[in-house]
């Protein structure tokens, strides 16, 4: 069970499994951020397809925010089969045009490290951008996951 939000509306820090009814409950409560669990819903069916274990979601989409611009999510890219992923997931041209149009968010190769701070996707969503705090990410086990 997710955590309640802290005073600032963001998760605690860490990583928060959750399951998917739980992540459509806790945040898809207006119908803007129903909108984006649909594109969230749909790019994590194509990387389950693929071979994809688990999904980190991130960005304003998993605080209190009522109107997130979008969500951001990592994928782990152990284990999957690059010949059954969509080319729109390695498609990073025109900051990320293709993938914003098709899923109203974003997602990145988990274990792949983010251009300017080095770190993998995993642990740059963890820290946030503005007080370089340690902050809170949700979890989907896509094994586990029964859509």
């Amino acid at each position: 069970m997710l955590e309640p939000f802290q005073p600032d509306g963001s998760l605690p820090p860490g990583v928060h499994p959750a399951e998917w009814a739980e992540i459509e409950t806790r945040f898809g409560w207006t119908p803007h951020r129903q909108d984006l669990m649909r594109g969230f819903r749909e790019g994590a069916l194509l990387l389950k397809a693929a071979g994809c274990k688990a999904i980190i979601l991130d960005g304003s989409f998993v605080t209190a925010k009522e109107m997130p611009g979008d969500f951001d999510a990592c994928w782990s890219v152990n284990d999957v089969d690059p010949n059954k992923v969509d080319p729109v997931f390695f498609d990073f041209s025109n900051f990320r045009a293709a993938q914003k149009a098709r899923f109203q968010g974003e997602f990145f190769p988990a274990e792949i490290p983010e251009g300017l701070s080095g770190k993998t996707f995993l642990e740059f969503f963890q820290i946030d951008k503005e007080s370089g705090e340690p902050k809170g990410v949700v979890a989907l086990d896509l094994e586990a996951w029964k859509p």
